[in-house]
């Protein structure tokens, strides 16, 4: 079981830097996200974007300002659970939270800090029937966590965006046994120059390209067999494969967190503004995950919550404990 004192769902960029806030307090983080990768939206949909409004960077893109927070929190050693959506969480008899995800992973915390954005990302599947039957291990699968997995594999990958194009050439240099690349239509929205390299592979032999074309059926007993596809002319081609990989693109919702019992505005989790609590006591929202009075969805508005929302989760913990407020500057990291 993983200890902290502090489970932070979401590890996109205001529960990153709420590692730093919290190291400063001296209080440990580990940080829960349902994508594959630390960065949350910025990492997952516009790592190129440039980004305008971060204090003292005229422009930083949306990767690079990721990387940095991730160096600034390195000293104090967060920990990370990625590919994992938390489920359920229960408060234990010492009043600290046994929080557990959707592959087991169980953490015990102190306190917990919702930090996830939009909320859970949950991948756009395909509407075909049977699509359930061949998900959990069984060939169908929305995101690749670990390529080693598709090793001489006969993988179908359907989608248009960067992701689709990356993983084809990826999985068709040395990986996969044999790739298949299936779209809709004739045109790609992934960058130009991935675009490029997928008709070279293609041209040469290297993958299989299926265009204007759509998934039909799905085919197998009790693994994924074969998937059918239909194009624009109503002929249906089989192709032979291990797993196919729907790159749809992620849709936000708010998730399992729904049920947690919390005060909710829609699909925002309502919170005390003098220190981001919850209704819930030892639960904590910051970023565009919460909703009250005036509140703007900006990443440095959230970089705001997630300092007071450490120095509140630690008046909590520790009500007897005088927090004398410190600056960097003086200090550095290492003086507290």
């Amino acid at each position: 079981m993983i200890q902290t004192d502090i489970c932070i769902v979401g590890a996109g960029p205001v529960g990153l830097f709420a590692i730093f806030e919290a190291g400063l307090l001296k209080m440990r983080c580990h940080l829960v996200d349902a994508l594959p990768q630390i960065g949350g939206q910025l990492s997952e949909i516009y790592p190129k974007k440039p980004i305008y409004d971060i204090p003292g960077f005229p422009t930083v893109l949306a990767q690079e300002l990721v990387d940095n927070l991730v160096k600034q929190a390195e000293p104090f050693q967060p920990t990370y659970t990625l590919g994992e959506r938390i489920e359920t969480y229960e408060r234990l008899e010492d009043n600290t939270f046994l929080i557990k995800t959707n592959e087991g992973t169980e953490i015990n915390a102190k306190i917990i800090c919702i930090a996830g954005g939009l909320g859970c990302f949950e991948p756009r599947k395909p509407e075909v029937e049977g699509l359930e039957r061949f998900e959990s291990g069984k060939g169908i699968a929305y995101m690749i966590l670990d390529p080693e997995k598709y090793r001489n594999k006969r993988v179908i990958i359907a989608g248009a965006g960067d992701s689709a194009l990356d993983w084809t050439i990826f999985l068709a240099n040395g990986v996969a046994s044999e790739v298949t690349l299936v779209h809709r239509s004739q045109s790609f929205r992934g960058a130009p120059d991935s675009v490029e390299k997928v008709m070279q592979l293609a041209a040469a032999g290297k993958i299989k390209l299926l265009l204007d074309s759509n998934i039909h059926s799905l085919n197998g007993d009790a693994h994924l067999e074969s998937v059918s596809f239909i194009n624009k002319e109503d002929q249906v081609s089989d192709v032979a494969c291990d797993y196919m990989i729907p790159l749809f693109g992620l849709s936000p919702k708010l998730g399992p967190i729904e049920a947690w019992g919390l005060n909710l505005d829609k699909n925002a989790i309502e919170v005390n503004v003098h220190d981001y609590s919850t209704n819930v006591p030892g639960i904590y929202a910051i970023g565009d995950i919460n909703t009250y009075p005036g509140k703007l969805k900006l990443i440095l508005c959230g970089f705001h919550e997630a300092a007071l929302m450490c120095h509140g989760a630690y008046k909590y913990l520790y009500p007897e404990k005088k927090v004398t407020l410190k600056y960097t500057t003086v200090n550095g990291v290492n003086g507290f």
